[in-house]
């Protein structure tokens, strides 16, 4: 659920008119634990303007204090939320990498969720940029983007995307080992454009739609993972209408969907539940 703030450069985290309200938020809580669903909360800060090189993960504010004060509310206003519908686990932040240096902040504003939610605490670190996660050890799971480039080829075949897991499967796992955390891939997708395996983080470029790299590369995500010490997974996204005219994310009435579907339902299937 996302609170936004002007720029990079901010010194408050705010509400904006598009987040939903806490009370539909339960009621969205509810719902999906009524489904038989382990539920995350994954609140999220967007910017309302960013210059190039500039995103989340450049945040610069010109009093810092100030910023984290206003972030800390924006997390632990979730934390209630979450506590308060039996939410399982909870991410305290996402790819901030300019603030993953500031341990004993992290650590205090971790001390305050921990206070009115007894859930699971991950942070989704970037893609490129898990190994500087300064307060790891206060977490519960070790979660990172799946953001990876696993080819230069736009043509690339499953088998040469399965591969191009590789190197990053292994980074990742180790890192996973070496904290004693459990691993989460905290968001994965491709844009349902020609090179969206190439650059997966990469949805703004102008090339033309493409559904069957979209699923070429979920399959490898399937083959690649599958059978390995994942604790969780979530695919980004699943919004809009989706369907063969979407160049975006969402892999809803498009022919990832199949692989998708055929994955988590065995997954379902090994867990015994619905």
């Amino acid at each position: 659920m996302a609170w936004g703030q002007a720029d990079v450069a901010a010194d408050r985290v705010a509400r904006t008119p598009v987040t939903v309200a806490d009370d539909v938020l339960g009621a969205a809580l509810d719902h999906a634990a009524g489904r038989g669903l382990r539920v995350t909360l994954f609140p999220i800060l967007v910017l309302e303007r960013t210059a190039p090189g500039q995103w989340r993960g450049t945040l610069a504010p010109r009093h810092v204090a100030t910023w984290w004060s206003s972030y800390e509310t924006f997390v632990v206003v979730h934390a209630r939320v979450a506590a308060a519908h039996g939410v399982a686990a909870l991410v305290i932040g996402s790819e901030l990498g300019s603030t993953e240096s500031w341990r004993d902040r992290w650590y205090h504003l971790i001390s305050r969720v921990e206070k009115v939610f007894a859930g699971d605490l991950i942070y989704s670190a970037n893609w490129d940029h898990f190994e500087q996660v300064s307060f790891a050890a206060r977490l519960d799971a070790l979660g990172v983007t799946g953001y990876f480039e696993l080819t230069r080829d736009r043509d690339a075949t499953i088998d040469e995307l399965i591969a191009g897991w590789s190197a990053p499967r292994a980074a990742l796992l180790a890192a996973a080992r070496a904290r004693g955390l459990p691993l989460w891939l905290t968001e994965v997708g491709y844009p349902s454009i020609d090179g969206g395996a190439a650059a997966p983080w990469d949805y703004t470029r102008d090339a033309t739609i493409d559904l069957e790299e979209q699923r070429r590369a979920f399959a490898a995500l399937v083959h690649a993972w599958s059978g390995q010490p994942l604790a969780g997974l979530f695919v980004w996204e699943w919004s809009g209408d989706g369907g063969a005219a979407d160049r975006g994310y969402t892999p809803r009435g498009k022919p990832a969907e199949c692989e998708l579907r055929a994955w988590f339902g065995r997954a379902s299937e090994a867990s015994g539940r619905p």
